[in-house]
């Protein structure tokens, strides 16, 4: 085997890890993570002689519903995926439709991470109006992808319970009114279920702002990755 041959092997071998590292390297020290904003409790412990403080973040519960397809799902069958919700109603005017062309375009931007990684979830407001076929309708209007992105409709108690004391919706938006969860924001939630951010669906500096979120908490989900699951992925590509 000649010296070029050798040289292209070992550079073969050598540049992934090296690039590995440089990624893992600068997004550890110059990403700023999106926040988390709600938690149950904080608890002080004792290490080694240091004060250590733990923050119990708040995770949202599971919920079943109903999608357009009239599959029962929970949001424990999406585990491990971050997930951004937002709450509509088919009868609405003006609003829904706006907000769901923004996750339309939402949904666009990350064509190569749905199913797998992200889940775009629509709540409906108006369960006893809003059934199965009523939500079919609706998204056929929006997407042509409806296994990443559901339409639900559920128990009217069991949604209501979710947006308020699991999101958070009436601390995030302030202006809703509680006995009908009309808020134009998106919630973003990491694969732990702790919501991350919530963002105006028409707000265009927002939006953007969601769009760059999102892949920094795959980012967040990546590190927890070990070194062999990354030699693994790497020689399944090649």
């Amino acid at each position: 085997m000649n010296k070029n041959a050798i040289l292209g092997i070992l550079l073969a071998i050598v540049m992934p890890f090296t690039g590995y590292y440089l990624v893992k390297y600068y997004s550890e020290r110059d990403t700023q993570m999106p926040p988390r904003y709600f938690y149950d409790s904080v608890t002080v412990r004792q290490d080694n002689g240091k004060t250590v403080t733990d923050t119990i973040w708040h995770q949202a519960k599971n919920i079943t519903l109903i999608n357009q397809l009239g599959k029962t799902v929970t949001l424990d069958s999406l585990k491990g995926k971050i997930l951004v919700v937002d709450f509509f109603f088919t009868r609405c005017p003006a609003v829904c439709p706006g907000l769901a062309r923004s996750m339309a375009r939402l949904q666009k931007s990350f064509p190569n991470a749905n199913d797998s990684i992200v889940q775009f979830l629509s709540i409906s407001i108006d369960p006893d109006h809003d059934s199965v076929a009523q939500l079919r309708k609706f998204a056929d209007r929006y997407t042509s992808n409806q296994d990443s992105w559901w339409f639900l409709t559920g128990n009217r108690k069991d949604i209501y319970d979710f947006g308020l004391r699991e999101l958070k919706a009436s601390v995030a938006d302030t202006d809703i009114d509680t006995a009908f969860i009309h808020t134009e924001d998106f919630f973003l939630l990491d694969r732990d279920r702790v919501v991350r951010g919530w963002y105006n669906g028409f707000d265009t500096l927002e939006q953007a702002k969601l769009v760059r979120d999102i892949p920094l908490l795959m980012l967040e989900k990546d590190k927890k990755r070990t070194f062999g699951d990354f030699l693994n992925e790497l020689f399944e590509r090649s």
